[in-house]
């Protein structure tokens, strides 16, 4: 089997099978973590950074993880909530006045943490490097017409709703997402978590591999929305741009140091970001049912996929995933290079770290 290098607690040694299994058949390069608590019980990685394979994947290597970005900009938001900055029952248009143009007054910003905002595309045909272009991309976005009405339609948001979120922490605190999240989130914890990837970071980033499968933009599901080769994610704009839906760079054991947090109460190793009930609005169910983007069943909470007992979690295209156990204060994350396609949804790699993770609390 591929060799795989890490800790690992005894109790999980499914897990670092099912990682090495991968790593031998699907998987070029990949990292698993699992926090129970506040500790790491699973720091894994193996494989290589390179579709090469010329380099290994080591310790620090980080990718781009997609949409598995968003849990970092809903955190974010929860954060704010939690401090008073942010009401979640406010309409957007509270802390961005050019958005309530056409009728939007009446979006929340709950609806847009849960996909309903109806805002799930641009209306206006863009090219991808336009994405590099934050006022641009919200100018158009406050100047649009709602496709459907606030709170009523679940429909993934997939590239809107990290500018929409970033617009507002934009208004109410004066930074970038991206740097918010740098200096309140990742900075605190220590995690190696980036949105905005800074230069000298380039040298630990392994590449995406492009699914073969499937059509590229898929990344950014809707009509309205730019095609999105994943290569762009390789190139030195994408690392620079605050992209809050699907930029940010990081591996298994930073993405699940930072959703820790909600898995304990809002304090994990000794940083607290949020109260234990600003943690339990993350399960409060904001739309259930068809999206009408995806194509398929889903339960949104606030920016994360709602599972089943008190559990969240999101993943991001090509087959990264983290989820989080707010009952078991559990967090698994998988980060890979190697993006797969098999559905709107991803693969089941990560579905098998998370069968093996729980196999190992049994």
């Amino acid at each position: 089997m591929a060799e795989v290098q890490g800790i690992c607690d005894a109790r999980f040694e499914a897990v670092r099978d099912v990682l090495a299994a991968s790593l031998d058949d699907k998987d070029v390069g990949a990292s698993v973590a699992v926090y129970l608590g506040d500790e790491p019980v699973v720091d894994l990685w193996g494989g290589y950074s390179d579709a090469a394979r010329t380099r290994s994947w080591e310790s620090d290597t980080i990718t781009c993880v997609f949409s598995t970005t968003k849990t970092m900009a809903a955190l974010c938001a929860l954060i704010l909530a939690d401090r008073g900055v942010v009401d979640l029952d406010a309409p957007v248009v509270e802390y961005w006045p050019e958005f309530g143009a056409l009728g939007k007054d009446k979006v929340l910003v709950r609806h847009v943490l849960g996909h309903t905002a109806g805002l799930p595309t641009w209306q206006e045909k863009l090219r991808a490097e336009q994405l590099f272009d934050w006022p641009l991309m919200t100018r158009l976005l406050a100047e649009q017409e709602l496709g459907s009405e606030p709170g009523v339609v679940g429909a993934y948001h997939s590239i809107t709703q990290g500018y929409l979120i970033g617009e507002v922490v934009r208004r109410t605190t004066g930074r970038s997402l991206g740097a918010f999240f740098a200096e309140e989130v990742a900075g605190p914890l220590e995690a190696d978590f980036h949105l905005e990837l800074a230069p000298e970071h380039d040298h630990r980033v392994a590449p995406v591999i492009p699914a073969t499968t499937r059509a590229a933009k898929l990344a950014a599901l809707g009509a309205g929305n730019p095609e999105i080769p994943a290569e762009l994610a390789n190139t030195e704009a994408w690392r620079r741009a605050d992209i809050p839906s699907a930029g940010g760079f990081g591996n298994a054991r930073s993405v699940a140091a930072v959703q820790s947090v909600l898995a304990c109460g809002g304090e994990a190793r000794g940083v607290r970001l949020l109260s234990e009930a600003g943690c339990e609005r993350v399960l409060e169910q904001q739309f259930f049912g068809e999206d009408a983007v995806l194509g398929r069943t889903i339960r949104y909470g606030m920016g994360y996929g709602l599972m089943q007992a008190r559990t969240c979690s999101w993943g991001g295209w090509g087959g990264s995933l983290v989820l989080v156990d707010l009952e078991k204060q559990l967090t698994v994350a998988y980060v890979m290079n190697q993006m797969l396609e098999e559905g709107p949804l991803g693969d089941d790699r990560g579905l098998g770290i998370l069968l093996a993770t729980y196999e190992g609390l049994t």
